[in-house]
């Protein structure tokens, strides 16, 4: 069978779920037995998000080759099995650079080069390369219908149909159907109006997923279904719900993946779904709760923070434990004192960050949960921060620091490594402060090997793993010697034992730092190892503390 397509697109506003709709479908379509991959083209001209400030994009998700993309990446290979990379996400800015570059070199042998055909046949070269292996390739048009910067994408995928033909592809589009408090109605017309839009440059959508908080009785459906120009049954209830796993399931109720294989003309097996049944079954209805704290300087964008959030939400549900995420501004705690925020807290995290705001509050928060013996979790930065607070109240290394901070410091226990082996280019990479910041970066999977009777062999039970990093500086290992000396294991570190990968404490119940980002590879139901670890170290605290409590 050769590649089918699904186009999803969005209209009224943003933010209306169609990442997390993609992914859905993805997951129906895998329990009926289907191979899929997926795809993001983003409109905006930055050639990536590697740059884009997170208050702005949110979360930069990382692949294992390397590729910083789009946060709707990870939401697709939560719920899917697809290997993503380089190839599942483009933007205008790349589509455009590629072109020119064609036409520097003289591919266009002195043509006009032109939107169309030329963009318009980039884009459909990027979706028909990523469907070579797989049944259906679900490509994920980001932006709004009715945006300038969309309009080549859609262009492209109208035409994909006349490419590739009309039972190969099919168009789904999101939509808002508002439900008016003040009048106690469910209003249809801003999806007329998008929908009316996307037909106007060529696209009837087949199916269409209407975000809505109240549920859709089949008056509306129909209403929807005379003024858009499709069937009743292709108009979707995409409800709210309590936890976003539940959306598969909401969709096959509401018999989207019947419709799906209907139009594509594809024989599939009956779904087996039991897997999210039981998963959701165990976020709903848990036994207990712990909560941790999230120390950071994008607390106010929890979409920042995407893979972390639901990484760590994965880690209680083996222990059937809700956790509660709690996120401290670190400038706060640096205003404040810890003490304040944190003395509630199972748990404490720093996560990723570029920056030097807010590094010295995350630093008093690291020698809080090591001083009063809590639950640690340092991620890249968090690590790094970790190594820090250590050399500068254990080792007595005053004005311990990074670089990336201080270039001046007397002690840059983390620094720019000048010189490293690249395991995934097998070659020497040299880099300084004056490379281009993508230059410069750690990026992708890189082996690591686990010291046997480590926190971090209890949690992977294996030698050898291979994790996401995303970063620039490294630990400094003139220093190795005498923080191993005064208590910190070096339980990770790279096959050739030159970048140090991960450290914990031996005198403490949970306190682990990594280097990378293992928040990228967990999965609802394959929860990464440590997030896993992390979370029972602290719900075992909680109940410790409990019981103190009680026999006081």
């Amino acid at each position: 069978m050769k590649s089918k397509f699904i186009i999803v697109t969005g209209g009224v506003l943003s933010s209306l779920g169609k990442g997390l709709a993609a992914a859905s479908i993805g997951a129906l379509l895998e329990s009926r037995g289907l191979s899929v991959t997926l795809q993001k083209l983003d409109p905006y001209i930055n050639v990536d998000p590697g740059t884009m400030n997170p208050f702005q994009h949110g979360e930069v998700f990382v692949t294992d080759d390397g590729a910083e993309t789009d946060l709707d990446l990870g939401h697709y290979e939560r719920y899917t099995h697809a290997k993503l990379g380089q190839k599942n996400n483009f933007t205008s800015g790349s589509i455009y650079y590629s072109v020119i570059t064609k036409e520097r070199r003289g591919d266009y042998l002195g043509g006009t080069v032109q939107v169309i055909p030329h963009i318009t046949d980039e884009i459909k070269q990027n979706i028909l390369a990523v469907a070579d292996d797989v049944d259906v390739a679900i490509i994920e048009i980001g932006g709004t219908v009715g945006d300038i910067e969309s309009l080549p994408f859609l262009e492209a995928i109208r035409q994909l149909r006349l490419d590739v033909g009309r039972q190969s592809v099919i168009y789904i589009h999101v939509t808002l159907v508002p439900f008016v408090r003040a009048s106690g109605e469910i209003k249809t017309k801003p999806t007329q109006h998008s929908v009316a839009t996307l037909r106007g440059i060529g696209i009837q959508p087949d199916v269409l997923l209407c975000r809505t908080e109240k549920p859709l009785d089949d008056d509306l459906k129909r209403k929807i279904s005379l003024f858009c120009n499709v069937e009743p049954a292709d108009v979707i209830t995409a409800i709210d719900v309590d936890t976003i796993y539940e959306v598969p399931l909401n969709f096959h109720g509401e018999g989207l993946d019947e419709r799906i294989v209907e139009k594509l003309n594809i024989w599939t097996r009956a779904p087996r779904l039991d897997a999210w049944r039981e998963l959701i079954q165990r976020i709903k209805n848990p036994k207990d709760e712990v909560s941790i704290g999230i120390i950071g300087k994008y607390v106010d964008l929890q979409e920042s923070y995407k893979s972390l959030n639901e990484a760590l939400s994965h880690g209680g549900i083996p222990i059937e434990s809700k956790v509660n995420l709690v996120f401290v501004d670190a400038e706060a705690v640096e205003r404040d004192g810890p003490e304040k925020y944190l003395a509630e807290l199972d748990g404490t995290l720093v996560p990723g960050g570029f920056g030097s705001r807010g590094v010295e509050g995350k630093i008093l928060a690291v020698r809080y949960a090591r001083e009063k013996k809590v639950p640690y979790f340092g991620i890249c930065l968090g690590m790094q921060m970790a190594v820090i607070e250590y050399a500068r109240n254990v080792l007595g290394l005053e004005g311990a620091h990074s670089t990336e901070h201080d270039l001046d410091t007397p002690h840059p226990v983390i620094y720019l490594m000048k010189e490293w082996f690249d395991y995934r280019t097998k070659r020497v990479e040299v880099r300084d402060e004056g490379s281009d910041l993508g230059g410069t970066m750690r990026l992708g999977a890189y082996p690591c090997r686990i010291l046997n009777g480590t926190r971090a062999f209890e949690a992977y039970q294996q030698e050898e793993i291979f994790e996401r990093h995303r970063h620039r500086y490294e630990f400094n290992n003139q220093y190795r010697e005498s923080m191993a000396g005064q208590g910190m294991i070096f339980s990770g570190v790279s096959p050739d034992g030159q970048l140090v990968e991960i450290v914990e404490l031996e005198d403490h119940p949970w306190f682990l730092g990594c280097q990378f980002h293992p928040e990228f590879k967990s999965r609802p139901m394959e929860p990464h190892p440590l997030f896993k670890a992390f979370i029972r170290a602290a719900w075992e605290y909680k109940k410790g503390k409990d019981r103190g409590a009680a026999s006081s």
